[in-house]
């Protein structure tokens, strides 16, 4: 027997849900979801994120539904996900990409700060994770967890970052093994500098661009899309025996990150 290759409309028939997709590298990813035949409920704290990037995805021919939540309530993740179940009939993904960070020495960073982060990017992945357990479970689904590649390395400015996303990769891996009997995947996606994004212009001064960039082997910076592709692909029926991975999106820039630039760059 000849098995089908997967080619367009990976998603069709599936609902997805996507927290911090209004914006950034995940209204990228949620706009490529919608691309591949998705349904796709929008999550975010503020409505006037979501609204522009659900009528995005309706303009080009998808289904989009807004819905404002914080992932630090667990609550709110709840009516998220009970919105999301009544609106569309079923939930199949969940791409978990609300974050926060800002530079800040470890000196300097106070314990309010590093919490802050840590709520959002590692407890509010697994409340939105967890709310989500038992509509995943009744078709068998797949959970997508936006990470980064700050804690692959001792990144200055980002102890805070870092450690939540390093538990973020570990709490990817240990709900692989867990749910994996469940028929869900859990996999992660860790983007490295990825130029056409708000966070690559506020966290990144322009002095230090070109260092960066020729520490990446592929010799460019990314784009939303490469990390958007790479969601899809886990996302869906293509990745079907992949799980626990955690993805590595950065040109193979951390593997290089250490070398030494010679002064021709």
């Amino acid at each position: 027997m000849t098995e089908k290759f997967f080619t367009d409309n990976l998603l069709r028939g599936k609902v997805a849900l996507v927290t911090g997709g209004g914006t950034g590298i995940t209204g990228g990813v949620a706009r490529a979801l919608a691309d591949a035949g998705a349904r796709v409920a929008l999550v975010s704290r503020k409505l006037e994120h979501l609204e522009p990037a659900a009528e995005r995805i309706r303009h080009a021919g998808g289904d989009a539904l807004p819905f404002a939540a914080d992932v630090r309530a667990y609550e709110d993740v709840e009516r998220a996900v009970a919105a999301t179940v009544a609106h569309f009939g079923a939930l199949d993904i969940v791409v978990n990409g609300a974050a926060g960070n800002f530079l800040c020495a470890a000196e300097e960073l106070s314990p309010n700060g590093f919490g802050t982060v840590v709520d959002i990017d590692l407890k509010g992945t697994f409340n939105v994770c967890r709310a989500a357990f038992t509509e995943l479970k009744k078709r068998g689904g797949s959970i997508l967890n936006v990470s980064a590649t700050l804690q692959l390395l001792g990144t200055p400015m980002q102890a805070h970052a870092s450690a939540a996303k390093a538990g973020v990769d570990s709490l990817t891996r240990t709900l692989a093994v867990e749910w994996g009997r469940y028929g869900i995947r859990t996999n992660a996606v860790s983007p490295g500098p990825i130029e056409d994004t708000e966070g690559m212009k506020r966290l990144l001064p322009a002095p230090l661009k070109d260092r960066l960039r020729a520490r990446i082997p592929l010799g460019r910076f990314g784009r939303v899309a490469d990390v958007a592709h790479a969601a899809v692909f886990l996302c869906s029926d293509a990745a079907a025996f992949v799980n626990g991975a955690v993805l590595v999106v950065d040109g193979g820039h951390w593997l290089n990150a250490n070398r030494i630039v010679s002064a021709e760059g």
